[in-house]
């Protein structure tokens, strides 16, 4: 990725991409938006909340893949979807038909938001600020299906990169010391956790 960014996040380039290589195709990456999209869409049905979910979901596919690549979290999303997330869910609140609660959607950002600080305080080697700029609108579209939604994303997020981390240790590609990006594992489990509470609500 050391050429230039195109795409939803325009032209520019990288600053740590040296090295890296070449991310996944256009193709791909559509394709798995795509997925996710309507993976939203049969999960919250034609609930005001869903058009939040899919201006979501390409950003955090996008996200996931930079991270992969570059472990960085690019403000240029991460502070944007901070505040347009909640905002988001504020509209759809007023709509009818709405399934979550806006005042849960902004104690999952606050609570979301302080664990991940809290974590990069103890252990800056392990989580970055990054993760904790992801964590705030993360947490608000957990926090929208209530705090066992929120409790399900959030541990879903630590499982699953538990388990990646494990299986790399296994196969000898990661050490004890390796830096595995944390950001898909938090986007995945936030995923995970509004598939389920959307299903549920």
């Amino acid at each position: 990725m050391t050429g230039p960014l195109g795409g939803w996040v325009g032209p520019g380039r990288c600053g740590g991409c040296a090295g890296a290589g070449h991310g996944p195709s256009a193709r791909a990456l559509a394709a798995v938006t795509a997925l996710l999209c309507a993976a939203l869409a049969a999960a919250t049905g034609p609930r005001p909340e869903l058009a939040v979910w899919l201006l979501t979901g390409p950003a955090g596919v996008l996200l996931a893949v930079v991270d992969l690549r570059v472990h960085r979290l690019p403000d240029m999303l991460t502070l944007p979807l901070a505040v347009a997330v909640p905002a988001l869910l504020g509209l759809a609140a007023l709509a009818p038909g709405h399934a979550g609660d806006w005042t849960g959607a902004l104690l999952g950002t606050l609570a979301l938001g302080a664990g991940y600080f809290l974590l990069c305080r103890i252990n800056p080697a392990g989580m970055g600020f990054g993760d904790v700029k992801l964590s705030l609108s993360m947490g608000a579209v957990l926090g929208w299906y209530g705090p066992h939604t929120l409790l399900l994303g959030t541990f879903a997020a630590f499982l699953l990169g538990a388990l990646c981390a494990g299986v790399l240790v296994a196969l000898r590609r990661a050490g004890r010391r390796t830096a595995i990006a944390f950001g898909p594992f938090l986007l995945a489990g936030a995923l995970l956790g509004v598939l389920s509470g959307a299903y549920a609500a």
